[in-house]
């Protein structure tokens, strides 16, 4: 079959591989129709996630037909549609019983290397380095699925890829980066980064209830879709005006209720700490470049919450303590625990509060995976989502 390979830094091909297999009772195969380039495949694609080895399988947003399944798989046929979350969980582990389904105890069979850098290991995922399970990913043709019994979602006859998609990452991950605000009526949310993830948590956080939301990133065009498509009631371009005096200016000098990062450790600034931060990180004195977590911080009200669904891989610098401190703040954050989300986010798309395709701004066929990574890196041609067909 054809799948999207990392073969190093900057580097992507289609390369003609092994089919999956059948190798454990609960496994199902998935012949992908639709698939996804995600932000976070971009932390792969430069580098900065450790443990990935040439020849890897990318891809974590993926969706397809059942052609095969083990023999303890039950809820699903041969031909049924089905959509899949990126974190791989059993179902049956304490986190999995806590509905914390990205922390799973049991998918991820290299735990003891990401125990060396987070004291406890998070689920496997797919596509997503050796440290967090080393499973072949989904840009590709076909996918094995650990745990069909309990992730994958059967999708309803009649609704279209591009409608249901998304539930496999960036949708529910920007949810929860709303519900973990504690929304209530009249509160102001302010939501670091317009791509994909921020564009639904912008989106989330008008459906739970926000009165203002607040939307900061350096593109027009992005700002432009987080306006006319997710909701947006104001947007800042972080290089015409200072995001934290601005903020102030739209909540009546308190600051945000709750603000969400959802950018992540590759984050962009200006000044002299995005130089300092760009410096550590080539010299690999620094993993992440946490720009957009310390504003959310100096921005957020007290007694406010910061939410952070960006990617964050290790340690980070300067990080402002004393603020989170002294101003009571609170800091939710953690991969998305999917498979909690699928269900009501499905019913959310069902009844029209929410079209999930008007992120899409590219279609590309699976071969051409290498430009859509160059074209969504670079932000060339106003790309926002990038979606592979085989």
């Amino acid at each position: 079959m054809k799948a999207t390979c990392w073969e190093g830094k900057r580097t992507v091909r289609v390369e003609e591989v092994p089919d999956p297999k059948i190798l454990n009772s609960r496994d199902a195969i998935i012949k992908i129709t639709s698939t996804a380039i995600c932000g976070s495949d971009l932390h792969l694609y430069n580098g900065f996630i450790p443990t990935m080895e040439k020849g890897d399988i990318l891809g974590h947003e993926f969706m397809g037909e059942v052609v095969e399944t083990g023999k303890a798989v039950k809820n699903l046929r041969v031909g049924d549609r089905v959509v899949v979350p990126f974190p791989i969980a059993c179902g049956a582990c304490n986190m999995c019983q806590r509905d914390m389904f990205s922390l799973c105890e049991n998918s991820n069979p290299n735990a003891w290397i990401a125990e060396k850098l987070m004291g406890h290991s998070p689920a496997g995922l797919f596509g997503y380095s050796h440290m967090l399970g080393g499973y072949a990913g989904g840009q590709a043709e076909y996918a094995r699925v650990p745990f069909a019994d309990v992730g994958p979602l059967k999708v309803p006859e009649g609704m279209p890829d591009e409608q249901v998609l998304f539930l496999s990452d960036i949708f529910p991950t920007g949810y929860m980066g709303a519900e973990m605000c504690d929304i209530k009526r009249g509160d102001v949310i302010a939501v670091w980064g317009c791509g994909p993830v921020g564009q639904f948590a912008i989106a989330s956080a008008k459906l739970l209830g926000a009165d203002r939301v607040i939307a900061i990133d350096r593109f027009p065009y992005r700002l432009q879709m987080a306006k006319d498509k997710a909701g947006a009631t104001d947007t800042i371009n972080y290089e015409e005006e200072s995001v934290l005096e601005r903020l102030k200016e739209l909540s009546g000098g308190r600051g945000p209720d709750a603000c969400i990062d959802a950018v992540g450790m590759e984050a962009h600034g200006h000044a002299a700490i995005y130089a300092y931060d760009r410096a550590k990180q080539a010299l690999m004195l620094e993993s992440d470049r946490p720009i957009a977590l310390r504003e959310a911080i100096l921005a957020c009200r007290p007694g406010g919450v910061v939410s952070v669904i960006g990617v964050y891989g290790g340690m980070v610098d300067k990080f402002p303590m004393g603020p989170l401190m002294n101003k009571s703040l609170t800091i939710r954050t953690g991969q998305t625990h999917v498979h909690r989300y699928l269900k009501p986010l499905l019913e959310r798309i069902q009844r029209g509060e929410i079209d999930p395709s008007f992120v899409i701004t590219h279609r590309l066929r699976l071969e051409d995976a290498p430009k859509g990574y160059e074209m969504f890196l670079n932000k060339k041609d106003n790309c926002e989502k990038v979606v592979l067909s085989a």
